[in-house]
């Protein structure tokens, strides 16, 4: 009895002493970076060397931090350029928690690092956008645009006006403005980049509107072009037809004469030689084509076309 009692005693103490153990060791990653707190409040340093750490059991408890560079994505703001035009800019970020201990005491998590990096971010978008024309925003070079007939400039200006700073140059402006300020939140800012500048909806439609009919006057255009090629392709057919049928109808005619010729010369060859047969077998040939039971025919009887008939009768 007094064995097994030992044996619960041991095997309990065994469990706690694990528990405890278990309790007051911690991992630290490569990736990570953790803080010791004590009751809600930080204890030491930071600890960012991989391996296996300790501290006081059920006491203490360690805030593991992300080591990594982090993705701040931020809302679009509409802001007003200096030349009065209202625009959606949306920007985002990179950054990382570069003082785990202040991060910890000024903005405690993630969550809350975001949100201030909201406010610090879009504060200073808003207050440097507002300080350059629409142009200097979308633009990042002047570089010369290759217009082609077809090309829809909505804003003339945008192709013709030189920009002084440039896109790239205003979103290193809000880095460097705002990195001024996160460091006292345990914050490193490394990279601002304007992501998407838009119209707002009311300038947007008219923007649209624009286009729409610059393409229908291209379009316009490309139908008129086109029906002058229709009719100038039609017009050449008709004079090709024409002259395909003109010298056709002069082959034609050319054939006919040279046949004409060739059977009048025939029949003169045949005349020549019979002149009386051949007028027996044409005037022959005559009755046969315009005599019939219901032809009716008033001649004098000394009428040539009667000639054989009346040689016949004898």
């Amino acid at each position: 009895m007094k064995a097994s009692v030992r044996t619960f005693i041991l095997i309990g103490a065994g469990l706690v002493g694990l528990l405890i153990l278990l309790s007051s060791a911690f991992i630290v990653s490569e990736t990570n970076q953790v803080i010791v707190t004590q009751f809600g409040q930080p204890r030491g340093g930071t600890i960012s060397t991989p391996g296996v750490h300790f501290k006081t059991p059920f006491v203490q408890k360690a805030i593991y931090f992300e080591k990594r560079w982090l993705e701040w994505d931020g809302d679009s703001n509409q802001i007003p350029t200096k030349d009065k035009k209202y625009i959606w800019v949306d920007t985002y970020a990179r950054w990382r928690i570069s003082d785990p201990l202040k991060f910890f005491q000024r903005v405690n998590d993630e969550r809350g690092a975001h949100s201030r990096l909201d406010d610090i971010i879009d504060g200073e978008t808003r207050n440097i956008v507002a300080n350059f024309d629409l142009i200097e925003i979308v633009r990042s070079s002047n570089k010369t645009f290759e217009l082609t007939e077809d090309s829809i400039v909505i804003d003339q200006s945008a192709v013709v006006t030189p920009i002084t700073t440039g896109r790239q140059r205003i979103a290193k402006i809000i880095l460097e403005e705002s990195a001024k300020i996160t460091p006292e939140f345990g914050i490193e800012l490394r990279d601002v980049q304007i992501m998407r500048v838009n119209y707002v909806e009311e300038v947007q439609q008219k923007v649209f509107d624009r286009m729409i009919a610059e393409r229908q006057r291209i379009a316009s255009k490309y139908r008129s072009e086109g029906d002058g090629k229709s009719a100038e392709i039609r017009g050449q057919k008709e004079r090709e037809l024409k002259r395909i049928q003109s010298g056709a109808y002069k082959t034609a005619q050319e054939l006919k004469g040279k046949a004409d010729a060739e059977a009048t010369r025939i029949y003169a060859s045949a005349y020549n030689l019979d002149p009386e047969f051949y007028q027996f077998t044409k005037t022959l040939e005559t009755y046969r084509t315009t005599l019939d039971k219901e032809t009716w025919l008033l001649l004098s009887t000394d009428s040539e076309f009667l000639k054989y008939l009346k040689s016949t009768g004898r």
